[in-house]
């Protein structure tokens, strides 16, 4: 069987190397990184360029495609593959549309009673002054469309929201011809991030992980992509598990029936859990990042199997099974980041990091042997272990061997 996974970054790096355990199975990556050069062959191209893709789909002779990143589904890669009658692991643009806009999700949200912070919608720079004019700190402005995970921001003082409107609205800092913002309250307790698979017919649920989203220790400075995760989170718990289900995700699918929207794929849930119980923070339409990175290490079954009866409408047939190990991931990133950072660095001792240890290539590049440093987040370091303790020491081990110039890591990922 000959598959491609679309995209670049330590979640697909994980993605392949999860279904590289499948011995049945070609692996091919668009575009790939360096890591991901070592198990699957890569392959230049665009991803959001559809008749690209489709070009080396044929003339690979691929049966199978699963896309990683958000841009391509929400574009509507998914639609257009299925046209051409090529099997697909992801959501259409029509369910797609839970991520790409934030403004929509909200509204679905309040349609079906699932809990999420009060909100307001706006559409100028005029209107969004004159709704934090009146709003207490803290509170948060989301921008509407996709922002590789840094289009959300705390406000703390009517100068910084005024300041991050000016942004959005009038530097258009997005690049969008169509701006829109999202002021809601802001939420307070413990993130969670809670994924599953399904095909609208039925879901079943990942393991939970948490995700470090800020770049500094303590949950300072500014939103990444994600510096760090754990599974499962200390706070996790059956009656947790049993109201996210209830009022969160099976609301959810039900809105997703009555809209008429045929997902399938992962569906992730970014939660808060307050005094009050979950509230959903945001959708994602694909696997996180870097929570991927400890879901499927602890994955025991097949996850060609799992895709397909995704994608096959027979997801109810199949039953997952989790390995009791915790796990933890930890990123190594750039200087800098998410500002501006410098890349081409050599990464050193990658060869000295312990066997048991898995290392997920995110921004990287390989030339004549050796990895250079080719992103903001360049590394994933993942340890499983019998407690989150040794998972978390055989990690931060790991990032104290492997050296980059510049090389920036938390060091409080899984304390909380």
């Amino acid at each position: 069987m000959k598959i491609l996974v679309i995209g670049s970054g330590g979640r697909e790096h994980c993605i392949c190397w999860k279904i590289k355990q499948n011995k049945n199975v070609r692996l091919f990556a668009l575009p790939g990184n360096g890591g991901i050069s070592e198990i699957a062959e890569c392959i230049k191209g665009d991803i959001e360029d559809f008749s690209d893709a489709f070009n080396i789909i044929k003339n690979k002779g691929i049966d199978f495609v699963v896309v990683g990143p958000e841009n391509p589904l929400v574009y509507g890669i998914v639609d257009f593959l299925k046209e051409k009658n090529i099997k697909a692991f992801g959501p259409i643009k029509k369910g797609a549309i839970l991520e790409g806009s934030k403004c929509y999700a909200k509204e679905f949200m309040g349609k079906y009673n699932i809990p999420t912070a009060n909100f307001q919608i706006a559409e100028s720079y005029e209107s969004a002054i004159k709704i934090i004019e009146k709003k207490e700190v803290p509170y948060v402005i989301k921008y509407d469309g996709l922002a590789a995970g840094k289009g959300v921001r705390v406000i703390e003082s009517f100068e910084e929201g005024e300041k991050y409107l000016k942004e959005i609205f009038i530097d258009n800092i997005f690049k969008s011809n169509e701006k829109k913002i999202i002021i809601e309250d802001c939420l307070i307790g413990k993130e969670l991030s809670y994924l599953i698979f399904t095909d609208t017919i039925s879901y079943i649920p990942m393991v939970p992980a948490k995700d470090y989203k800020r770049v500094f220790d303590g949950d300072k400075g500014q939103n990444t992509g994600g510096m760090g995760s754990y599974s499962p989170p200390l706070f996790f718990n059956e009656e947790l598990d049993n109201k996210i289900k209830n009022e969160i995700v099976e609301r959810t699918i039900y809105g997703l029936r009555k809209e008429n929207i045929d997902y399938r794929g992962v569906l992730y849930f970014g939660l808060m859990i307050t005094e009050k119980g979950p509230y959903v923070l945001e959708y994602n339409v694909r696997f996180g990042d870097p929570e991927t990175q400890v879901i499927l290490p602890r994955m025991e079954t097949d996850i060609i199997d799992v895709m397909t009866a995704v994608c096959e409408g027979e997801l109810k047939k199949i039953d997952i099974k989790w390995s009791n190990k915790k796990s933890v991931c930890l990123i190594l990133s750039s200087g800098g980041y998410p500002g501006g950072y410098e890349t081409g660095k050599e990464i050193k001792n990658l060869e000295k990091v312990e066997k048991n240890v898995l290392i997920f290539h995110s921004g990287t590049k390989k030339e004549n042997g050796k990895f250079y440093t080719n992103g903001g987040r360049v590394l994933g370091i993942t340890a499983l272990n019998s407690t989150i303790e040794k998972a978390r020491e055989n990690v931060y081990k790991s990032a104290s061997t492997i050296d980059f110039e510049g090389k920036h890591y938390r060091k409080d990922i899984a304390l909380f």
